[in-house]
């Protein structure tokens, strides 16, 4: 986020977005180049089609021309026009050299039944919807990475770091799971919270911070990085308000 206390939040990957015409979103930048003169703000253009942007305070974006139909989710969309940013089409989250790949990959089969492509010593690629990947890619410098802001309180372990928020079809049984796996979370820093499967479908939704590999789960935590899990349904089995389908697609009509 661009406002912290007292520093802003920098993502420590990149985030894909696709637009469709890069040049007028050109013009755009330089027109803004001006007035973002003295923060970390640089575009560097690294093919016809294909921008490198670093925003004012250091996060890192991937901008791509596409075609609209090419990544536009025809389930359904937010109200408004559509916006010249059509669509986040990645999110790459950096991890240390020697991280679990392997392990990343089958804890998001495991948990969320996706399918992942997994590059050795390289990176995990996870498609976690139509148009929409989530990478893990092995950082080329030494150091740590990490992606948590964890604050002890008398609630519990508040984390002020970056979260990865998605909907999901099989809710309460991706529940069932992530509580077998033991990562189930609660952040006391917002008010929904969800401390059992019960609470989870009235809250529509349930946390975990931390990514385990299902085949070693004793050896603790790979990486942490929170997660929101939402589900498209209400408990009476109506659509969430937030959620920008259209319609409750039908493997989404159960809540037991």
């Amino acid at each position: 986020m661009p406002e912290g206390k007292p520093n802003a939040q920098v993502l420590d990957g990149c985030v894909t977005l696709a637009y469709r015409d890069i040049n007028a979103l050109c013009l755009k930048i330089d027109h803004a180049k001006d007035a973002m003169k003295g923060s970390l703000f640089d575009v560097e253009k690294i093919e016809e089609h294909e921008l490198k942007v670093i925003d004012p305070w250091g996060s890192r974006f991937r901008i791509i021309e596409v075609n609209a139909d090419d990544v536009v989710d025809t389930r359904g969309r937010q109200p408004g026009d559509m916006s010249e940013g059509l669509a986040m089409t990645d999110l790459t989250i950096n991890v240390e050299k020697g991280t679990n790949l392997d392990g990343i990959a089958r804890f998001y089969s495991c948990l969320f039944h996706a399918s992942t492509v997994i590059i050795p010593g390289s990176l995990v690629v996870v498609k976690v919807g139509p148009i929409q990947t989530l990478t893990f890619l092995v950082k080329d410098c030494e150091g740590k990475v990490s992606h948590a802001d964890l604050v002890e309180s008398e609630e519990g372990i508040m984390n002020y770091g970056a979260h990865i928020s998605m909907y999901i079809a099989d809710f309460p049984k991706t529940y069932d799971r992530a509580e077998s796996l033991g990562v189930t979370y609660v952040n006391p820093r917002f008010k929904r919270r969800a401390y059992n499967k019960e609470e989870a479908i009235d809250q529509c939704m349930f946390r975990i911070i931390d990514i385990v590999d299902p085949e070693n789960v004793e050896e603790g935590s790979i990486l942490k990085i929170e997660h929101e899990v939402r589900s498209v349904i209400k408990k009476d089995g109506s659509k969430y308000k937030s959620c920008p389908f259209d319609k409750v697609p039908d493997q989404c009509l159960t809540t037991s």
